[in-house]
């Protein structure tokens, strides 16, 4: 299982302008999401189907704003 996502060199492209705390705070998503990816890959060959579905977007108050996830998982009738 050897797929390349790129999720930690996109975060890094995308952080150049960031300040230091930033950096750390997209380094930390970033590595929670290369996690999810692992664990999306290993569920769908354990059979399982996984969909990533925005359940809410998170506003900070000045501008900024995040999407919160839940997944939606279809197993097979065997």
């Amino acid at each position: 299982m050897n797929v390349q996502t790129r999720v930690k060199e996109r975060a890094e492209e995308q952080a150049s302008a960031m300040s230091s705390d930033q950096q750390a705070m997209i380094r930390m998503v970033a590595n929670d999401l290369h996690r999810l990816n692992q664990s999306v890959m290993k569920a769908v060959d354990a059979g399982v189907s996984v969909e990533l579905v925005r359940s809410a977007r998170h506003h900070g108050g000045d501008g900024n704003w995040g999407d919160l996830l839940i997944p939606v998982v279809v197993t097979q009738a065997h």
